[in-house]
């Protein structure tokens, strides 16, 4: 029995997950977490032996992963997330996940990410692997957004759909100082000056959700 800990601040995802593992015996959700916090919490309070982590809840991110991995080592970590760019997932990879699956994928295909990197395995999401194969194929000039660390591209995903400042902050459980800090570092990377730049920037470039 895989006993999994499901990271996600929507409940309507950690409910969808959790209809998922009930068409099996094998695996039983005794945590739900949905900030970093939780995670960390969850993870002194019970036995788990894998963690179905969202990169983009509040407090999380690769960080967390850090935070993970330095504390349990051999704890396998599966990311799932909206995100598909493959320099995120290689971020993830090397911060010491064992897996990625992204939400836009096959849902029936995430059990068997599941075992897959309960087993020791790696799992790389079939889209993102063939991002990651096609861009060290074909390294050439990277597109200013790949260049951003992956609080700063969640930032940029949250200002170009009108978020101030404030409200990123309380959304990601951090300072409106640090905000704004990652605010100036990815204008910095992506040459861009204003909201209104960064919003064109995304439409020309498919990044809107």
């Amino acid at each position: 029995m895989i006993r999994l800990l499901i990271a996600d601040d929507h409940a309507i995802v950690r409910a969808g997950i959790n209809q998922l593992v009930a068409l099996t015996n094998k695996i039983k959700v005794i945590a739900e977490a949905s900030t970093g916090g939780e995670v960390l919490n969850f993870l002194n309070e019970v036995d788990v032996d894998l963690i179905l982590l969202d990169l983009n809840m509040p407090s999380g991110g690769i960080e967390l992963i850090r935070q993970i991995k330095s504390a349990f080592p051999k704890l396998p970590i599966l990311i799932y997330s909206m995100h598909d760019d493959a320099h995120i997932a290689i971020e993830a990879f090397k911060a010491g996940v064992s897996g990625y699956f992204t939400k836009n994928s096959d849902p029936t295909q995430l059990m068997s990410a599941i075992f897959k990197v309960f087993n020791g395995e790696r799992y790389i999401d079939q889209a993102i692997a063939e991002k990651m194969a096609f861009e060290s194929a074909f390294p050439g000039k990277k597109l200013p957004h790949t260049l951003l660390s992956a609080r700063e591209l969640e930032i940029f995903r949250l200002m170009i759909v009108g978020m101030s400042g404030n409200e990123i902050a309380q959304k990601l459980f951090i300072s409106t100082k640090t905000v704004s800090t990652h605010k100036s570092n990815l204008f910095q990377k992506m040459e861009l000056h204003t909201v209104a730049d960064l919003v064109l920037y995304a439409v020309h470039h498919n990044l809107l959700d």
